[in-house]
């Protein structure tokens, strides 16, 4: 390490050492990630991942890719790093869950404008947490300290997810039939999406983001708002195991008229029960200050709701009592009715 400096460099803002530093710091954090198919350490140019493919017929790679976006403000006005790298796993693994794919592994992208070793394990930290909750390794990873590109106290995460699934077993939305059931899994909040919005009409710069609040249960408004999305892969791979799962849909930007048509044939609808949705108060928070219309809010947002699973009928009970086993209290959103692959709230 102490032969690898250049002072010219230094002089240009960018620490070489520093970036050493992180690595040491953050290899705790990785090392809680380990699973089998781990075949190399933090540090090489490469990250080695050795799958299991047992009992698969056909296997599938499935990828995600996403960042956190601007949720970082409020990690930057709370000066709290250590949650949104579960955002960012969360939002990558969600997606890959979508099509049945167990992940197996994770890469991070990290840019700031300086390196501070500290910060930068304490935002790995999150990301270990969000792949031991997700079962996937983080095998690797950057940091890049890009001065006068990024302000010194500001840095972007992103990653991607790579995940294992059997062709033979992937969801198929074209079974979907009328009469099939529409199950809600609640969400953790306001998960990563929509706080450009957010910030515009919170005016999150210029509000306590401190005080506890009753009408948040007694969280701060920062508390609430950076609440880490929630992952859902191991009850999902357990809805998998136990019913015929006919579609699986992630509820991010574009909230459920953007998403939840993605999982349907342009022969049915998703007939939504608008009084079924648990909407935490965070979300009338927003909603009041803002004075949003209730189709905006459910076309930006989750609105309570992080993941939907479509089953038949005959086995939405089933599918609520394995959800439930998994420590996800689900319920029944709406039906498929015939229609064009819309939703209908």
């Amino acid at each position: 390490m102490n032969n690898s400096r250049s002072d010219s460099y230094a002089a240009a803002g960018v620490d070489i050492t520093a970036g050493y530093r992180a690595v040491e710091l953050m290899k705790q954090h990785v090392a809680r990630t380990v699973t089998d198919g781990v075949a190399s350490d933090v540090g090489g140019f490469g990250g080695l991942f050795r799958p299991d493919l047992s009992g698969v017929q056909k296997p599938v790679l499935v990828s995600g890719t996403d960042g956190v976006g601007t949720k970082l403000k409020l990690a930057f006005l709370t000066d709290r790093h250590d949650t949104v790298g579960i955002d960012c796993v969360a939002m990558c693994v969600n997606d890959i869950v979508c099509c049945g794919a167990k992940p197996l592994f994770f890469l991070d992208y990290i840019a700031c404008g300086k390196n501070r070793p500290e910060r930068i394990a304490e935002i790995v930290k999150g990301v270990a947490e969000g792949c031991v909750q997700a079962g996937a390794a983080l095998i690797g990873g950057e940091t890049a300290e890009m001065p006068g590109f990024y302000p010194e106290e500001e840095y972007d995460l992103a990653g991607f997810a790579v995940g294992l699934a059997d062709e033979t077993r992937l969801p198929d939305k074209e079974s979907i039939r009328p009469g099939d059931v529409l199950l809600a899994l609640p969400s953790s909040g306001l998960h990563s999406n929509g706080f450009s919005l957010v910030r515009r009409v919170l005016d999150v710069e210029h509000c306590d983001l401190t005080a506890p609040q009753e009408r948040l249960s007694g969280l701060s408004l920062g508390e609430a708002l950076l609440t880490p999305t929630k992952i859902y892969v191991k009850p999902i791979l357990a809805l998998f195991e136990a019913v015929a799962v006919k579609s699986v849909c992630h509820i991010t930007g574009g909230g459920f008229y953007e998403n939840i048509p993605r999982g349907l044939p342009k022969t049915v609808s998703a007939f939504i029960d608008r009084k079924a949705v648990i909407t935490p108060p965070v979300f009338d928070l927003i909603q009041e200050a803002g004075n949003i219309p209730e189709r905006d809010m459910f076309n930006t947002f989750n609105m309570g709701v992080g993941m939907t699973v479509v089953v038949s009928k005959e086995e939405a009970d089933h599918a609520l009592s394995v959800l439930k086993q998994q420590g996800v209290c689900a319920y029944v959103l709406g039906e498929i009715r015939a229609g064009e692959g819309s939703v209908v709230l």
